[in-house]
């Protein structure tokens, strides 16, 4: 490909959707990664860099690429998702990647395809040098993130696997995210989890022959908000990351207005700060809404649990980091957030892990979704000056 340009390289993915199905049965091209995986691995066979597909389900997989290094300096992993959400209520063509005041809009222009850019420029960049240049690097496009994280958990698997594309493993991970060219050391996990009522049906003509879930319901939610106001005042307060939260997201019960309602269940998003465990969270929520509401309820097993990445493992990857970016953009510094990354996978296999790109959280997923050119310039030359340096 002529142009290694982070811009033209990310007009050119915006172009193809991508988007999560986010569970439902969505089918069609303009759903999942399968037109980004096709690309990724015509770019990294139009550079002659060495890639592969692994598939992981039908239309879904990950593109895995190596660049060789200096045999006796670190290699680095680079990570970045294929996947958007889904671009219902965008105000903006999604597909069109227009340019316009020093940005570039379109559906995952921030989240993720940009980051994705700057690393792929990167890397032909690195390509047209001597190997003994700079350090190795193993490139994971992974698919999947924006739910389930299914790339990142097939991957991780693989290392020590025996499998020799990706032997040896990585000795550490930058997981590619729009965090304004800051470096994120920590950051929530996220446990999400449904609670059931059951009532008793009858017609609505003669509601007390029946018992309302519904009703049931609405004393949790109550004992629920209760719980999240104490969570902003006495949880624990982790130095970077702050307190965790808890909100109710979804509510669905019932069959028919005249039918006294049999079942209600809501959805619950629990953010984790690093030091709590999953297992203490769902146990403290069960005993605080028995002790608050007296009613029968039941629990169901999380369907969503990602870890938070704690710090404390990567200081030495940051510190480099910063200072690389501050040399390039003029600031940065190591920071804890709120929101979730696939990052602790690796963190959790053993490899010193960051999140890091260019582009704001605050962009991402919304209904015009953009990233600015200059600092999409920047994370891509950051890059390049990690891989040389580091």
């Amino acid at each position: 490909m002529d142009d290694d340009t982070p811009l033209a390289i990310l007009n050119q993915l915006i172009q193809i959707p991508s988007q999560n199905p986010m569970g439902h049965d969505h089918r069609g091209p303009q759903w999942c990664e399968q037109g980004v995986s096709d690309w990724l691995c015509r770019f990294f066979a139009s550079h002659n860099i060495p890639h592969r597909y692994d598939q992981i389900e039908p239309g879904r997989g990950n593109v895995i690429a190596k660049l060789a290094g200096h045999p006796d300096r670190s290699t680095i992993l680079l990570d970045a998702h294929q996947d958007t959400v889904p671009v219902a209520g965008m105000t903006i063509d999604p597909y069109l990647g227009i340019e316009r005041d020093g940005r570039i809009w379109g559906r995952g222009a921030c989240d993720v395809k940009g980051p994705m850019a700057a690393i792929l420029s990167t890397v032909a960049r690195l390509h047209r040098e001597p190997a003994r240049s700079h350090a190795g690097l193993v490139l994971s496009m992974t698919c999947d993130e924006e739910l389930g994280q299914k790339g990142a958990i097939d991957l991780v698997k693989r290392f020590g696997s025996g499998d020799s594309f990706l032997t040896p493993t990585p000795d550490l991970a930058i997981v590619a995210e729009p965090t304004e060219l800051n470096v994120v050391v920590a950051h929530k996990g996220v446990l999400r989890w449904r609670i059931q009522t059951t009532g008793v049906a009858a017609h609505s003509s003669r509601p007390s022959l029946g018992q309302s879930a519904i009703y049931s319901m609405a004393r949790l939610i109550s004992g629920l908000e209760q719980l999240a106001d104490e969570l902003q005042t006495s949880g624990p307060d982790h130095p970077l990351c702050g307190r965790p939260t808890l909100s109710v997201g979804t509510i669905h019960g019932g069959e028919s207005v005249n039918i006294v309602p049999e079942r209600c269940v809501i959805e619950i998003d629990r953010r984790v700060v690093p030091g709590e465990s999953f297992e203490t969270i769902l146990h403290q929520t069960r005993q605080a809404l028995k002790n608050q509401c007296g009613i029968e309820f039941e629990m169901l097993p999380p369907d969503t649990s990602c870890e938070p990445l704690r710090d404390g493992e990567n200081g030495t990857l940051a510190e480099t980091l910063v200072r690389l970016t501050g040399q390039v953009a003029g600031s940065s510094r190591a920071i804890g957030v709120g929101f979730t990354t696939q990052a602790p996978k690796f963190a959790a296999a053993g490899l010193p892990t960051v999140v890091f790109g260019p582009g704001s959280i605050d962009q991402a997923h919304t209904k015009d979704e953009w990233i600015e050119i200059e600092q999409l310039n920047q994370g891509a030359e950051i890059l390049y000056q990690v891989a040389k340096q580091l």
